[in-house]
Formats: structure tokens, C-alpha cells, sequence
């Protein structure tokens, strides 16, 4: 079969998108991989001229190190909260048949998408306020994992919903109890859904700026992602002697993570039982 000019057209354009779709995602990852270690790190891209200086300088800030890890306490507290609550009350809904349970389900996923909206702050901080917990970690993270739980439930539940029934009925007809068949049975086949959920709540806290921003005044109790916002020299300008490395560093645990679950799953998720 002759391809004719046309085809030849389109084979190149799709090349040519392809080749700019990489820049645009490569460009900023050679950025990172080399500002850290240069002596004049800059906007553009260059290769290196090594140093360890800016590692140390990272290292002397006063906050860089302190915001990281008050970064993972907010993540490991909101993953844990809404990875648990969310299996609960997913499991809950899968299997009870309740009246109108589908529009409880849309409406959960509506609130997802306002909760921690901008229109939904005011009344956020001040009830925040009136609680006492301004400045305030784990209340913080309280907070982000109510916003991430509707739209958790509403995933998790395709998963809970593809478990076999049969797996339970079996189970118990050997006498286990509802607490046993959900950990025994019900918990162990949809551990591809709860990592699914797990990693996507662990992504969405580490990268909130907002709320953090809002509710933790205190600089010492900032998480990373308000902290970059405030990396700057004596003159106001962005600190590139720190920005790189402090990148460099914010972006590991979510890296870590990906590879983790990756190797495990393979990111390859479906409802119920993983096949293979």
C-alpha cells in the first residue's frame, strides 16, 4: 500500500507534537536535576559548575528543613484519617441498601469540590478560630482530609463494590464477625483501591497550599508548600541558592512514593480483585 504525502504530513506533525509535549515536561525536570549543584543556578538551563554550596545553604535556613517535616506530619495525619474513613464509609455504602444512597453519593462529590474551595475559607477560619486550633497541625490536617474524603468515598466504592459477596457469606459461615470479615476479606482484596486512594490523598495534602497558608500563622508550623512562597534574598528577589535544592527535596517523598506503590501495583488498578 502507497502512503502518500499526506500521510507522511501527519506522521511528522505527530512527531513534532510528541518531541514538544517532552520538552515541555523535561525542560523542568533538567532544570531541577541541575540548579541545585550550580554556583549561579538561573531560570534557563546550563550544565553545572559543580558545587556542594548550595546544599548547605539550604541546609543553614532557618525554616527549609522544619518545613518539610511539618509537611509530612499534615500528610501522614490526612492520608491516614481520610485512607480509613473512607474505607469504612465506603464499605458502608457498598453493602447497605439505604434510601436514596446514589444522590448521597453525587452529593458527597459536590462537596468535595467546595469544602476547601476558595468561597468556603471565612467560614473555615472562623470556625477554626472559635475551636482554638489556629496554628494547629493536626487540626490543619483534620481539615484537608475533610475536603479529600467525599471524593475518596465516592472512588473507593466501585472498588468495594466489585468484592465478591460469596467471600463474605463464606467467611461467615466459619463464624467470623463483621470486624473480622472486613479485615480479613474485604480489606486485603481492595488493597489496590485503598493505595489508589492513599497515594492520591498523600499527593493532594503534600501539595496544599491554601489551607496551610490559612490556618498555620505561625512560619514554624508551615508545611513546604507555604515556605516556598516565601524563599526570597535580601532584596525580594526569588533565592536561587535555596529554591533548587529546596525543590529538589520537596519533591523526594512523592517520588519515594510513586516507586513504592508502582513496584507493588504497577499503578495497573481496577476494581476489586488485581488481575495477573
Amino acid at each position: 500500500m502507497t502512503r502518500g504525502p499526506a500521510w507522511m504530513l501527519r506522521r511528522i506533525a505527530f512527531y513534532v507534537l510528541i518531541a514538544v509535549l517532552l520538552a515541555f515536561f523535561a525542560i523542568p525536570m533538567l532544570w531541577l536535576a541541575s540548579a541545585p549543584f550550580d554556583t549561579k543556578p538561573g531560570l534557563g538551563i546550563r550544565w553545572p559548575d559543580w558545587t556542594t554550596g548550595n546544599i548547605t545553604a539550604t541546609f543553614r535556613h532557618p525554616y527549609a528543613l522544619t518545613s518539610l517535616v511539618n509537611s509530612l506530619v499534615l500528610c501522614l495525619i490526612a492520608t491516614a484519617v481520610t485512607t480509613a474513613f473512607a474505607t469504612l464509609a465506603a464499605y458502608a455504602l457498598s453493602r447497605v441498601r439505604i434510601p436514596g444512597r446514589d444522590l448521597l453519593l453525587y452529593l458527597l462529590l459536590l462537596l468535595s469540590s467546595v469544602v476547601t474551595g476558595t468561597a468556603a475559607m471565612v467560614p473555615i477560619f472562623v470556625m477554626m478560630f472559635q475551636l482554638g486550633l489556629i496554628n494547629s497541625q493536626f487540626g490543619t490536617a483534620l481539615v484537608i482530609s475533610g475536603g479529600m474524603l467525599p471524593a475518596a468515598i465516592f472512588i473507593l466504592k466501585d472498588f468495594m463494590d466489585a468484592v465478591p459477596r460469596s467471600y463474605e457469606e463464606s467467611a461467615r459461615v466459619f463464624g467470623a464477625s463483621s470486624r473480622q470479615v472486613l479485615a480479613h476479606v474485604v480489606l486485603p482484596v481492595s488493597r489496590p483501591g485503598i493505595a489508589t486512594i492513599l497515594v492520591w490523598a498523600f499527593v493532594n495534602a503534600w501539595g496544599n497550599f491554601l489551607l496551610p497558608f490559612l490556618l498555620l500563622r505561625d512560619v514554624s508550623q508551615q508545611p513546604a508548600a507555604v515556605l516556598l512562597r516565601t524563599l526570597q534574598d535580601e532584596g525580594g528577589s526569588a533565592n536561587l541558592t535555596v529554591i533548587p535544592v529546596f525543590s529538589l527535596l520537596y519533591s523526594i517523598p512523592v517520588v519515594v512514593l510513586y516507586l513504592v506503590v508502582n513496584k507493588r501495583y504497577g499503578f495497573r488498578f481496577h476494581g476489586g480483585i488485581k488481575g495477573g
